[in-house]
């Protein structure tokens, strides 16, 4: 069920760092007046720029698949089951990417994306974890219930960054998540990707996966495919931040 790529090499990073050059556009650094923080008692921050929201988009997926594309020893450590590959990619991406952001994360060089304008380190208060609380940690279940605004329980609907959540019942974690990034960064064609981390698998660490949209359609195991009629795909979700206030 994989795309064939090797996930033991740089391979995937061959040139991605220059063709992203493309979705680096010069604009005026400031407008923090883009990024607003509703009270925390109420709601976590927003981007209400359309240039930053891109940007967001861009960034998140970049992390996501480049833990896919990185070697084992070499990805965050951090990431370890689905919950996690979310929450590094969400930390990184509103992080000041910089020389001194490099040395913390494990990448060949400095992507050539665009900038968050609005960005800033939310700290300690990244994820909503219940009423009027936060935190650094949140699991698939929080993620979706606190953090994600449903979208639908259309593939169709889907843009680059959102979430894709599954409950399935029975199992010792039930919900499990995944990500659309859309076209690859890292791969030149058409398709449409899904990158997910498996978690723990019957004591194994589990891995990385990325399948293309119609791979992920046709999964083997029925219960893993994101149709309307599947009653454990709970449904497409986006990151609140990305949302309109309310």
């Amino acid at each position: 069920m994989s795309d064939g790529a090797s996930d033991t090499e740089y391979g995937g990073f061959r040139g991605v760092f220059a063709d992203q050059r493309r979705n680096a556009p010069r604009r005026s650094r400031g407008g923090l007046s883009r990024f607003r923080f509703v009270s925390q008692e109420n709601d976590s921050a927003r981007l209400t720029h359309p240039a930053d929201q891109r940007a967001f988009r861009l960034w998140f997926t970049f992390l996501a698949e480049s833990q896919y594309h990185l070697p084992p020893a070499r990805r965050a450590k951090d990431v370890i089951d689905c919950a996690a590959l979310l929450r590094f990619a969400y930390r990184e991406t509103l992080r000041k990417h910089d020389a001194a952001w490099l040395k913390t994360i494990d990448l060949p060089a400095l992507p050539a994306l665009p900038p968050i304008d609005a960005a800033v380190n939310p700290g300690t208060r990244l994820f909503r974890t219940g009423a009027g609380t936060y935190g650094q940690f949140a699991d698939a279940r929080t993620l979706r219930q606190w953090n994600a605004a449903f979208v639908s329980r259309r593939l169709a609907d889907a843009r680059p960054g959102d979430l894709l959540f599954f409950e399935q019942v029975g199992q010792r974690m039930p919900f499990h998540a995944m990500i659309y990034l859309g076209k690859s960064e890292f791969t030149r064609g058409p398709e449409a990707w899904i990158v997910y981390h498996t978690g723990p698998v019957e004591g194994r660490p589990g891995e990385m996966r990325r399948l293309s949209r119609e791979e992920l359609l046709a999964h083997p195991q029925p219960r893993w495919r994101p149709l309307e009629a599947n009653p454990v795909f709970l449904g497409l979700y986006r990151w609140r931040i990305l949302s309109a206030a309310p």
